[in-house]
């Protein structure tokens, strides 16, 4: 087996060739990603991934082209790595890399959807797409992609997709890009650190990533490491374990920018913290940027320490708010414009419309109209829209969460996000958290123990006690009847 000497990154006869365990392996997630998507698009796009093999922690596959290498890492590469980390825990990572083909291996079947006359990619007049054509993106190849991950040896992955020009700006995001743009841009540090934080799929990893790639294009000298906040626990744990913590802190105190990931996800660890508290201190005072996502502002943070609060929030703090609909209907235009396809404008207008809870969930709903029109033939229209995500529209209808209720009646009752996990009995915080309780009760489809343990974990007979208090007063107190009305009309809208 040989790489292709333009997208391949590491010769054949380099690497170790898997054994029969790995292989068995590979094997059991095959079978798992055939049961999962279905034979028709595991034959099209699984089928032809082969294994290449699995090396500190990293299992590396090989795909015969780049246009497949790139729609298998942005559809299934997630499952692939889990599939794989549930059989073998000490795997944490896969890549995909273009390799030539095997002799003897099947060639990919020709997609039902597409005539042989059409030209790749085109759209006919009816809807039904082509399959996608390789990421026109000259400045990122599949080596890059690799390098990103194996140059210094810490460094996770970097999307090719998520680059500023792919981002589409609006409202909610803009002050996040500017800033993100700025600091990409400057040679010296304007701000530090820079923290973005917002919800789920709303754009801060593209972001970050997007940081990481211009500054690796552009100042090629500097060393950037972008990893996880579970990764950089991950690998402080195994130092302690074999006594090399000062390889450890050499590691990451000599970078020019450190990009963590998620750092809600140090909540609650202590040692991490605090490991975490000195290699922050260690790199401002070197003049090295740092940048830093979560979920919440830096002040909202539940179980981390004051002192390293205060100074993830002593930077830039700029958040992400949810899409519009102006903003989600631009998405859904430049992903249709990248992918070279054509939707009717009533579909898109149509997604742009239900699909409200994130970026995320809004691209696999293109994806998967998509593929069900490349796979099965079918025309694109509203009604076939509607058809295949029959299940995330309904699901659509009503979708609040916990934080989102919150939020929200913090803000109304002008109050803190965290006093709603707190164990503060002050009747000005108590009685906005159980409005909250019963909001959640009434909007969510979260069971009473699932409400208790999103506040702070409460027991559910506390819930129980709240939701039965507020019924009570919601007939005899008028203020609150007006506030509870408001709140769920806001909710709701």
């Amino acid at each position: 087996m040989a790489v292709t000497g333009s997208d391949g990154g590491i010769p054949g006869d380099a690497q170790a060739m898997p054994d029969d365990h790995t292989k068995g392996i590979w094997q059991g997630v095959r079978e798992k990603l055939r049961a999962e998507f279905g034979a028709t698009a595991f034959r099209y796009w699984l089928d032809p991934v082969q294994l290449i093999a699995v090396e500190a922690g990293v299992a590396r596959l090989g795909a015969p082209t780049r246009a497949m290498r790139d729609w298998v890492s942005q559809h299934y590469l997630d499952r692939i790595q889990a599939f794989w980390h549930a059989d073998d825990s000490n795997v944490h990572f896969a890549e995909i890399v273009v390799v030539a083909p095997a002799t003897g291996n099947q060639t990919r079947p020709a997609s039902p959807a597409v005539k042989k006359s059409r030209p790749a990619g085109d759209v006919v007049a009816t809807g039904t797409v082509a399959p996608p054509q390789p990421l026109r993106n000259p400045q990122i190849s599949g080596r890059s992609v690799i390098a990103s991950m194996s140059d210094d040896g810490i460094s996770a992955a970097l999307d090719p997709r998520y680059t500023f020009d792919n981002f589409v700006i609006g409202k909610p995001n803009e002050f996040a890009y500017a800033a993100a743009r700025r600091l990409a841009e400057a040679e010296s540090v304007p701000f530090n650190p820079l923290f973005l934080y917002g919800g789920v799929g709303l754009g801060k990893t593209h972001l970050m990533h997007s940081i990481a790639w211009h500054i690796r294009r552009t100042q090629p000298h500097r060393t950037v490491i972008y990893l996880s906040a579970e990764k950089f626990m991950y690998r402080f744990i195994r130092a302690l374990r074999d006594k090399n913590t000062v390889d450890f802190k050499d590691q990451f105190r000599s970078v020019d920018v450190l990009m963590v990931d998620d750092v809600q996800f140090i909540s609650g660890k202590n040692s991490t913290q605090e490991e975490f508290f000195h290699t922050f201190n260690a790199l401002v005072d070197q003049g090295r940027q740092i940048i830093v996502s979560a979920d919440k502002s830096p002040s909202d943070l539940e179980d981390i320490e004051e002192r390293l609060r205060s100074r993830l929030g002593s930077g830039l703090v700029a958040d992400i708010h949810a899409t519009t609909y102006e903003l989600r209907l631009g998405i859904l235009e430049s992903k249709a414009e990248r992918q070279g396809v054509q939707l009717p404008q009533r579909v898109m207008e149509f997604l742009a419309y239900k699909i409200t809870s994130n970026v995320r969930e809004l691209e696999g709903a293109f994806n998967r109209v998509l593929a069900h029109a490349q796979l099965v033939g079918r025309e694109i229209s509203l009604e076939m829209v509607q058809d295949v995500l029959h299940d995330l529209l309904r699901a659509s209808e009503r979708r609040v969460s916990v934080d989102e209720i919150q939020k929200k009646v913090a803000e109304h009752f002008n109050i803190k996000v965290s006093d709603m996990h707190s164990a503060r009995r002050a009747r000005a915080v108590a009685r906005p958290r159980q409005v909250a309780m019963y909001l959640a009760k009434q909007l969510t489809t979260h069971s009473l123990p699932e409400i208790g343990r999103k506040f702070g974990g409460r027991d559910h007979t506390t819930v129980m006690h709240a939701v039965r208090k507020v019924e009570e007063l919601h007939g005899c107190d008028p203020s609150l009847c007006e506030d509870i009305d408001l709140l769920r009309r806001m909710l709701e809208s």
